[in-house]
C-alpha cells in the first residue's frame, strides 16, 4: 500500500505543476519553439552590426538595416495572422520556420552587406509572422482564465535567450573573430530550426477560420474594448519608442558609466521581469488583467524619469528594476488581446493589432533623437510626460468587465 501511494506522488506533483503553469500541450510545444529558435537567433542578433561592418557597410547602412527591421516587424504581423487562420496554426508555424531558415542560409553565404537585407526579410518571418499564430494557439488551447499564465509561459522562454545566447556569441566572435564566429552561429542556427521544426510539427489545434473575411472586416470585428487598449497601447509604446535605443547612450555618454555596466543593468532589468512573471501571471488570472496592465503602463512611464534620475549607479539599478517591472502586466494585456478576438479570425485579430501598433509607434524614436539635440533629458522627460497620459486612457477607458 505504501509503496503505491510512493508511486503516485511524482505522477501527482506533475500533474500539479502542469496545471499550476497552464502547461497545455500546444501551448508548451510552441513556448519551447520560441524558446529554442530563439537560442539560436540571439547568438548572433546583437551582432549584427558588426557583421554589416565587417561586410563593408558604412553607419548610415547599418541604421537603415535597423529601420528596415522595424518596418519588416510591422507589415509582417497581418500577413502572419492571415496564413495562421488560413492554413492552421502548425503548417503556418512550419511554413514560418522554413522561410527564415532560408534567410539564415542568406547570411551565412553572404558575399557583402546588400545580401543581409534580403536575408532580413526571410529572417523576420519567425520573428515577427508567428507572433500572431503563437497568441492564437494560446487563445484555442486555453479557457480565458487561464490565458495570462499561457503568455507567461511563452514570455520566459522567449527572454531567457535574450540573457544567456549573447554571451555564447559574442565568445564565438571573441575566439573566431566577427565574420567566422557569425557564421557558427547561424550554423548552430540552422540546426536548432530543423529541430524547431520537428517539434511544431507536433502541434494540433483545429481552426475553423472563415477565409473571405478581409482586412477592413477583421478591423471591424475588433471589439470596441480591444480598439480602447490599442490606442492606449499605442500612446505608452511611443513612450517606449521615444528612449529605447539611447537609453545606453544617456547611461554611457551623459552619465559615465561603462558599457559593462550597462550590460549589468540591462540583465538586472530581464532577471527582474522573469521574477515577476510567474506570480503577476497567476494572479491576473484569478482577480482580472486591468489592474496588471496598469501596473505595466506605469513602469513604461516611470522608466525614463529614473534613468534621468539616476545619479549613482545604485539608482540607476533601481531604475531598471523598474524598467523590469514593465513585464509584470505583459501576459494580461497579451491574454486581453485574445480574450477580446473573435474565435475564427484569432490570429488575424493579433496580426492586426500589431500593425497598426508597430506602424503608429515608426517615428518615435526620431522624435526622440530630435529631442535629444536640446538636451539629452528631454526625451526622457517627455517619453515619461507621455507614458503617464497612455496609462490614464487605459484607466479610464478600458472597463473592468472587458479586462478580467
Amino acid at each position: 500500500m505504501n509503496d503505491s501511494v510512493t508511486s503516485d506522488e511524482p505522477s501527482t506533483w506533475r500533474v500539479k505543476i502542469i496545471d499550476y503553469l497552464s502547461l497545455e500541450r500546444n501551448v508548451s510545444i510552441a513556448a519551447a519553439a520560441v524558446f529554442i529558435l530563439g537560442l539560436g537567433e540571439e547568438l548572433w542578433k546583437k551582432f549584427v552590426p558588426k557583421y554589416l561592418e565587417a561586410l563593408g557597410a558604412s553607419m548610415p547602412i547599418i541604421g537603415l538595416y535597423g529601420t528596415a527591421e522595424d518596418l519588416l516587424d510591422a507589415i509582417y504581423q497581418y500577413p502572419g495572422g492571415w496564413l495562421a487562420d488560413h492554413l492552421g496554426r502548425r503548417l503556418a508555424f512550419l511554413t514560418f520556420v522554413a522561410v527564415a531558415t532560408g534567410g539564415y542560409l542568406v547570411f551565412l553565404f553572404s558575399p557583402s552587406w546588400p545580401f543581409l537585407f534580403v536575408g532580413l526579410a526571410f529572417v523576420m518571418a519567425w520573428q515577427s509572422m508567428a507572433s500572431p499564430a503563437i497568441f492564437a494557439v494560446i487563445g484555442d488551447a486555453l479557457p480565458r482564465e487561464r490565458r495570462a499564465m499561457g503568455f507567461t509561459l511563452q514570455s520566459i522562454l522567449k527572454r531567457v535567450p535574450i540573457v544567456i545566447a549573447p554571451l555564447a556569441g559574442g565568445a564565438l566572435i571573441v575566439w573566431l573573430g566577427v565574420v567566422k564566429g557569425v557564421h557558427v552561429a547561424l550554423l548552430i542556427t540552422l540546426v536548432l530550426a530543423l529541430l524547431t521544426m520537428l517539434l511544431l510539427s507536433k502541434v494540433d489545434v483545429r481552426v475553423n477560420a472563415l477565409h473571405t473575411t478581409g482586412i477592413a472586416d477583421v478591423w471591424r470585428s475588433l471589439h470596441s474594448g480591444l480598439k480602447r487598449l490599442l490606442v492606449s497601447d499605442v500612446i505608452i509604446r511611443t513612450c517606449e519608442g521615444m528612449t529605447g535605443v539611447i537609453t545606453i547612450l544617456y547611461v554611457t555618454n551623459v552619465q559615465h558609466f561603462s558599457v559593462a555596466r550597462y550590460g549589468t543593468l540591462v540583465a538586472i532589468q530581464m532577471v527582474t521581469s522573469i521574477l515577476v512573471y510567474i506570480p503577476a501571471g497567476k494572479i491576473a488570472d484569478r482577480v482580472g488583467r486591468k489592474p496588471f496592465v496598469i501596473a505595466t503602463f506605469l513602469s513604461f512611464a516611470l522608466f525614463p524619469l529614473a534613468v534621468i534620475a539616476g545619479s549613482s549607479f545604485g539608482m540607476l539599478v533601481l531604475a531598471f528594476i523598474v524598467g523590469g517591472l514593465r513585464e509584470i502586466g505583459e501576459p494580461a494585456r497579451k491574454a486581453m488581446i485574445v480574450d477580446f478576438a473573435q474565435e475564427n479570425l484569432r490570429a488575424r485579430s493579433v496580426g492586426l493589432y500589431y500593425l497598426v501598433r508597430s506602424l503608429s509607434i515608426t517615428p518615435a524614436a526620431a522624435v526622440g533623437g530630435l529631442l535629444w539635440s536640446i538636451t539629452p533629458q528631454v526625451p526622457f522627460i517627455v517619453a515619461g510626460i507621455i507614458g503617464l497620459i497612455g496609462t490614464f486612457v487605459f484607466a479610464a477607458t478600458v472597463e473592468e468587465k472587458y479586462a478580467s
